[in-house]
């Protein structure tokens, strides 16, 4: 008990020090990089002095503090998507103008995805790795029984099935996050109310105004509400980024070395090819990451791509000059739709690792079309949490008449790969949002060039 009253001191002081540093006028950034830091610190001391068992009843109290941040922006998650998506479809005043964001944003969104996926095969190739000679231990084995066992669901979900669930049947059950694609059920109904309000304002422009006054109104405060979960991001970061560090385990990385070098190598490329495009489209990629950093380590520790929709709406309107419009649609339809690191890196990897095995050959033209062709399809619908990685391997292995069970040999390391993962499908969204935005000529260069102000001299939100 005094050791692990010691190791809370320990985190308490580290967490007054960075409220101390945040309250002298640091930028959000620079509080994100030190409660970052500070988490690295934390997590690797009790790597050192203690054992398996003290470092898990230290994490539990940690992840008071990290799990509640997540649950906070989980919290504000659907009022500000159904909020933000419904005013923004309000105030276009032109629904062609809607349909070409959402062709816009979804096209450079399943487009990555394609370049996420042959990256992955190119990785996977040039490593060698193969699903031979993987040691399946008993943690393994029960996850492969998991797998199989939800496979047949998955697997017998066709295309066009695929594309009705999204539409809402109940709209309310959706809000709850009831399935996978919740957020996209929210976004539709969202649409449909905003356009609703759009009509009325024509019909009856008295109540028209009325309503659109009230969305406002709402938009306001639930903008204020996310400003309030923001200020407590260095210490969700912190919290998040000691469990991780504290909590891996360096035999299972070591055994898992060569896939999860190779794992990171493809998200890298992938982030480089994220920055050549935003350079073709007229965007300074450096100043791009720059601005989104903070956002990028808050999925990071997250891994809840779902969970960074508040800070990626913020991020990319507050600091990148994205219109709210275009910015609420990206970031949502980015949390379920061309996860370039979930959906597209993730499964080709695991294709091109179980394929030899097989007796197919993996440069195969046809082959590797279907493959690509079959993953960018397949990232519709992906969960923006945790595990989403595995559903987009559930839906692709099983097109392709490979097993599943090589996903549960990998659980070990999964959580250290999905981080960046995650923060690849959040650079994906906010790129194909700022993409978007720039193709349409909407994008307030002003605001992009501005540099950051200190979080107490930020202006507010809304």
């Amino acid at each position: 008990m005094l050791v692990l009253l010691l190791n809370l001191a320990f985190f308490v002081a580290f967490m007054l020090l960075l409220g101390r540093l945040s309250s002298q006028g640091l930028t959000l950034s620079r509080q994100v990089l030190t409660g970052l830091l500070f988490g690295v610190a934390a997590g690797f001391t009790m790597q050192l002095f203690y054992d398996v068992t003290t470092i898990a009843r230290t994490l539990e109290w940690v992840n008071v503090v990290g799990s509640g941040y997540v649950r906070l922006l989980q919290m504000i998650v659907i009022p500000l998507v159904l909020v933000s998506i419904m005013g923004a479809v309000a105030r276009l005043h032109n629904a062609a103008t809607l349909g070409k964001i959402s062709l816009l944003t979804i096209g450079t969104l399943l487009f990555t995805t394609a370049i996420a996926a042959l990256i992955g095969v190119g990785v996977t190739y040039a490593f060698g790795l193969s699903a031979d000679g993987l040691v399946q231990g008993a943690r393994e084995l029960a996850r492969a029984e998991q797998l199989e066992a939800q496979v047949a669901n998955v697997a017998n979900l066709s295309l066009p099935q695929l594309l009705v669930s999204f539409v809402p049947r109940n709209p309310f059950a959706d809000m709850t996050g009831a399935s996978p694609t919740s957020i996209i059920g929210v976004v539709i109904f969202a649409v449909f109310l905003g356009l609703a309000a759009l009509q009325l304002l024509k019909d009856s422009p008295e109540q028209g105004k009325r309503v659109i006054a009230g969305i406002e109104a709402l938009q306001a405060l639930v903008m204020r509400l996310v400003r309030l979960v923001m200020k407590l991001t260095p210490y969700g970061v912190m919290a998040l980024m000691t469990k991780v560090v504290a909590g891996s385990n360096v035999q299972d990385v070591l055994s898992l070395a060569a896939f999860l070098v190779a794992s990171y190598v493809a998200i890298a490329i992938m982030f480089l090819v994220h920055g050549l495009l935003l350079t073709l489209v007229g965007i300074n990629a450096r100043r791009f990451f720059q601005k989104i950093w903070p956002v990028l380590a808050f999925a990071f520790t997250s891994r809840s791509s779902a969970a960074t929709i508040p800070l990626n709406v913020q991020a990319q309107s507050q600091k990148l000059g994205v219109p709210a419009s275009i910015a609420n649609f990206s970031a949502s339809f980015g949390a379920t739709i061309g996860q370039n690191g979930c959906a597209g890196i993730y499964p080709a990897m695991l294709a091109v690792m179980i394929a030899p095995t097989l007796g197919i050959e993996v440069l195969d033209p046809l082959w590797l079309a279907t493959l690509v062709g079959v993953i960018t399809l397949a990232s519709f619908g992906v969960a923006g949490v945790g595990g989403g990685a595995t559903f987009a391997a559930l839906i692709v292995l099983p097109i392709m008449g490979l097993p599943v069970a090589l996903a549960a040999l990998l659980i070990s390391i999964e959580p250290l790969i999905d981080m960046a993962r995650t923060a690849l499908n959040v650079s994906g969204s906010m790129t194909a949002g700022s993409i978007t935005s720039k193709l349409m000529g909407q994008t307030d260069e002003a605001v992009f060039a501005r540099d950051e102000q200190p979080e107490a001299a930020s202006p507010a939100m809304g």
